[in-house]
């Protein structure tokens, strides 16, 4: 992957090339929530933080590395060298140090998956991964002893994702900070939602937060482009919450989003191996086109199998993403299907990033 990440991935926030009948798929509008109509009007000041997130997979090690030698100091924000928070008091930190010190995704479950409310709840469970999202909702959340109102959680992939977002739902807040990134940056929108298999994401127990993903690069390599493209993400999304803490969001006209459909294993034998691959003329397109028929996984005999759609999928193009992940393999996920869709922006996503901007707490020098 060279240093091109960004621009390459700027592709998506054109007009798509095909119509798209966004009848019953446009997020709600409305008002914004009572929660974020209850937080501080825009360019007061509050007392929360914004929480960044590396290393919540232990064999990640780009933003981990970006974290240790750049993040943001307390009493001295603007120091050279340092990410650019601009003017916001920032909380940095590894979100699974354990794994991250063995150099494994995780140690008993995958710690972006322990964040759901009925398992964190439960006194029975006791794996590391749960104590330690137990342990950053008691310390960071936004109830916690050092409030943060906005989580960005950083991730590699060795999927060819370039510089990305993923976004949870649709909460308006979460929206509108998307489409201000997706405005500056060019970025492509995976918007994962109606998916029983995969739940508890760290950022969605924040009041508003997203996934800052960049690939490929393999699991445990440190690769320098990966690294500066994650920090110009950040950057950019810290710049955008000032603006908003401020009052002066910039929003588009419209958000591309490529919303989740379903997630595609490999063909597989009966005793759960791997019966084909997937085709060379698929792997690495991510965010490209893939229509009936087209080429898709490769037998062991040289055959072709071509993609048939899903029931439910069936009205067309798809656009996989996370192709090939190699942490995904023991998910039964080889890639996941979207739909590209253009949805208006709403007014109300940010009045709502707005007013839960307003209680974002200003950074103290020494």
């Amino acid at each position: 992957m060279g240093d091109g990440m960004a621009s390459e991935a700027a592709e998506p926030s054109e007009e798509p090339s095909e119509p798209l009948n966004l009848l019953g798929n446009a997020p709600p509008a409305g008002p914004a929530s009572a929660a974020a109509a209850s937080l501080p009007r825009p360019g007061s000041r509050g007392s929360g933080k914004v929480l960044l997130v590396a290393g919540t997979h232990g064999n990640e090690r780009n933003a981990p590395w970006l974290i240790e030698q750049a993040a943001p100091a307390a009493g001295m924000p603007d120091a050279a060298g340092r990410i650019d928070a601009a003017g916001l008091a920032v909380v940095s930190l590894i979100g699974n140090p354990a794994a991250h010190a063995a150099g494994v995704r995780y140690l008993d479950r995958d710690l972006n998956r322990s964040f759901v409310p009925e398992l964190l709840a439960d006194p029975g469970r006791q794996e590391r991964e749960v104590a330690r999202a137990r342990a950053l909702l008691a310390a960071h959340g936004a109830a916690g002893a050092d409030p943060c109102l906005v989580a960005i959680d950083l991730h590699s992939t060795t999927a060819a994702m370039g510089n990305s977002l993923v976004v949870y739902g649709r909460r308006p807040a979460d929206l509108a900070l998307a489409a201000a990134l997706q405005a500056s940056l060019g970025l492509p929108i995976y918007l994962h939602e109606a998916d029983a298999r995969q739940t508890g994401f760290l950022v969605e127990r924040w009041p508003c937060g997203l996934v800052i993903e960049v690939g490929p690069v393999p699991q445990g390599v440190l690769a320098a482009a990966v690294i500066r493209q994650t920090r110009l993400a950040v950057e950019q999304t810290l710049q955008l919450l000032a603006a908003a803490r401020d009052g002066r969001i910039h929003q588009p006209r419209g958000l591309v989003v490529h919303r989740h459909g379903c997630s595609l294993d490999l063909p597989r034998h009966p005793d759960g191996s791997a019966a084909a691959v997937v085709h060379p003329l698929r792997q690495a397109r991510d965010w490209q086109p893939l229509r009936a028929g087209d080429p898709l996984f490769l037998s062991p005999d040289g055959t072709t199998i071509p993609y048939e759609p899903p029931a439910g999928l069936d009205r067309g193009t798809v656009w996989p993403v996370f192709i090939n992940e190699a942490a995904y393999g023991e998910k039964g996920i080889a890639m996941s299907l979207t739909q590209r869709e253009v949805w208006p922006v709403e007014p109300p996503w940010a009045e709502a990033l707005q007013a839960l901007a307003g209680g974002l707490r200003t950074a103290v020098a020494a």
